[in-house]
């Protein structure tokens, strides 16, 4: 399991977070989640509100990939791992509690994604490498 830095966490709090996905026949999906936020040093949280393709796809595969990249200072980062669908539960109520104090719809699930491998999107001889701390 990766580790997010401090500066990762930052990062993500302030950038738009895109998400990809594969169905069950490998068809691609990518889509933003305006909800993505750190749950924790090795996990990311996101309110599900549609409650279709993506979250279709995460429940065939449990596979996930995030990116939050900033054309302002040409950095970025795109998160891999294994993503889980909560309907119920601790996460869950996590995901209500953020949709009521932000004034945010409802979720209809909340999605845990469990950070297995971090790349730089940095441009430059780094981009698309794998993170090392």
């Amino acid at each position: 399991m990766a580790t997010l830095t401090d500066e990762m966490k930052a990062y993500i709090s302030d950038n738009l977070g895109y998400i990809a996905t594969v169905d069950a026949n490998g068809e691609p999906h990518l889509g933003p989640k305006m909800s993505i936020r750190v749950l924790d040093d090795q996990h990311l949280i996101y309110n599900e509100m549609t409650g279709k393709t993506i979250m279709a796809d995460i429940e065939a595969t449990g596979k996930a990939l995030v990116a939050f990249a900033s054309l302002d200072n040409m950095r970025g980062y795109r998160f891999g791992g294994k993503a889980t669908v909560y309907r119920t539960g601790k996460y869950f109520e996590n995901a209500q509690q953020w949709a009521t104090s932000g004034n945010h719809p409802a979720p209809k699930a909340a999605v845990v994604i469990e950070i297995e491998t971090i790349w730089t999107l940095d441009a430059g001889p780094k981009a698309g490498e794998l993170y090392q701390a």
